[in-house]
């Protein structure tokens, strides 16, 4: 029969934390998802207006 596996996996033995299962769930900052993407395309499009009004030489 094979040897059953007692220990907490590679996580544990690798010394990497799980964040998501912190006890200050609660005290945690909430992003959206939307959020994140909505940043993410305005920064975009103020580094694409710079560079057309303000170029480098």
């Amino acid at each position: 029969m094979a040897k059953k596996n007692e220990g907490g996996g590679f996580s544990q033995s690798a010394g990497l934390m799980r964040y998501f299962d912190s006890e200050d769930t609660d005290k945690a900052l909430k992003i959206s998802p939307k959020a994140v993407i909505g940043f993410a395309i305005a920064v975009v499009a103020v580094v694409v207006l710079l560079t057309i009004f303000v170029p480098m030489n």
